[in-house]
């Protein structure tokens, strides 16, 4: 992950949603995610220790929301965790970070300034 990752001072996402996903993903069952890390949802979800329930904070995240966090699994991640990209990363605004960074009193992130094209070098 590039140190100009917008993640790297944030960590919303981890201290706002339940991430849940297939059981598959777990070590035990051939995943990379550690089964330590885990609750059970249902007899087939599982989700990450710290956002199975209010207040949401995964395990996994460590420092402090909107100054400099880390995921100490972020190779061994989730598929959840492995699709979440903050706003704009891509290109592609996500209104889910948006909703992540609110709840912790932090502002949306803006799109990257688009570079003016002259006329010129268009032709």
């Amino acid at each position: 992950m590039s140190t100009s990752n917008p993640c790297l001072t944030c960590g919303a996402c981890c201290a706002h949603f339940r991430v849940s996903f297939f059981w598959g993903e777990c070590q035990s069952a051939g995943g990379t995610v550690p089964d330590d890390q885990v609750v059970l949802i249902t007899p087939h979800r599982v989700a990450m220790r710290g956002t199975e329930s209010k207040p949401v904070r995964c395990n996994a995240l460590l420092g402090e929301v909107g100054e400099g966090v880390r995921c100490t699994l972020y190779e061994q991640r989730s598929s959840p965790c492995r699709e979440f990209d903050a706003s704009w990363v891509n290109g592609e605004h996500n209104p889910r970070c948006d909703d992540a960074r609110r709840a912790h009193g932090l502002p949306p992130l803006e799109p990257p300034l688009q570079p003016e094209v002259s006329p010129e070098r268009v032709a």
